[in-house]
């Protein structure tokens, strides 16, 4: 197998890295659909479209990541098993990857992880360890079991691997969507942005990439106004797939979301529950808080206008039940 992107600290991702996760992870990941939304396009006064990760086998756009950085181990490597830790989606990513290909792995989440992604992550079969209140907590534990038990890491975003991954949604965009002229991406950690923004502005400099995220424990845009990397408490939030920090040793994505990203925009609860509502009352889709931003930031008028057409990154539909109550109950649209 073709590793050329090393595990130690390189210059930046390429672009010949995304095309190569392209290749890498073809017999595992299918290329997604991109939908245009005649009610957002129609609002909006643009062609809009959903570009549908939550079709993946895990409901989200972590398989991407996960499956090019696992099938680019050794065979050592997989022989000792992995372990991630992970807000929910990442998780169910490695699981799923690790239980196709046959490779033991153990996921540290947080106890605030929602019902929903834990029990997911039961079926997909992964050892689950719970670890205090965030993210962050659980990547000690993680990073505990390397040391006890010689497994290999596999990051939720600051990898190389796991950014080349993701930016194969950017490729996919370039070739369905030619007057693609925006992109929406919910901004977490930043492997999604850096990876799509890549992919994009390699190709075409002129398409504006928004980054979108909740206003409390935003974690990137913090850091980014701060010039460097920090960490903040988790705070709940309909998003929580976008909570966790960044890693005060960030080594990627700090530099490649203020490179490629031309704004970013924080949305309040009750515009990502909104969203949430809309799109379950106009479009019958299910969608994650953290997909709701995106919708939000197009339904508060909050992109500038220009020529072209807008895509929205539909990160994933990992939702709790009770959560789409809540929010039909109280936000529906109707």
């Amino acid at each position: 197998m073709n590793n050329n992107i090393t595990s130690s600290r390189q210059a930046e991702v390429t672009i010949r890295d995304i095309w190569e996760a392209r290749k890498r992870i073809g017999s595992l990941i299918k290329k997604t659909p991109a939908v245009e939304s005649f009610v957002l396009s129609e609002r909006t006064g643009r062609p809009v479209y959903l570009k549908l990760e939550t079709v993946h086998d895990t409901g989200a756009f972590k398989v991407r990541g996960a499956a090019n950085k696992i099938l680019s181990l050794s065979e050592e490597e997989k022989k000792r098993g992995i372990t991630t830790y992970s807000t929910g989606n990442h998780g169910m990513a490695v699981a799923c990857v690790a239980k196709k290909l046959g490779i033991e792995a153990t996921v540290c989440i947080s106890n605030r992880v929602p019902k929903a992604k834990v029990d997911s992550l039961k079926r997909l079969g992964a050892a689950i360890e719970l670890c205090g209140e965030s993210q962050d907590e659980a990547g000690e534990r993680c990073f505990a079991l390397v040391k006890e038990q010689g497994l290999t890491v596999i990051e939720p975003f600051d990898d190389p691997y796991i950014i080349a991954g993701q930016g194969t949604i950017g490729l996919e965009l370039l070739e369905d969507i030619p007057s693609l002229s925006d992109v929406i991406v919910p901004l977490s950690g930043g492997g999604l942005l850096s990876g799509i923004g890549m992919a994009l502005k390699s190709n075409d400099r002129s398409i504006r990439v928004t980054g979108v995220s909740m206003e409390e424990s935003a974690v990137m845009y913090e850091s980014l106004r701060a010039g460097k990397p920090l960490s903040l408490p988790e705070k709940d939030t309909l998003a929580d797939s976008l909570l966790g920090g960044i890693g005060l040793n960030n080594q990627y994505t700090f530099e490649m979301v203020k490179r490629y990203m031309d704004q970013v925009l924080l949305i309040p609860e009750e515009e990502i529950a909104y969203s949430m509502a809309f799109m379950m009352d106009h479009h019958r889709m299910i969608m994650e808080g953290a997909a709701g931003t995106g919708i939000a930031a197009l339904l508060g008028n909050k992109i500038e206008d220009q020529e072209g057409a807008i895509a929205v990154i539909i990160t994933g539909h990992n939702v709790d039940l009770s959560v789409i109550q809540h929010v039909l109950t109280s936000y529906s649209p109707s």
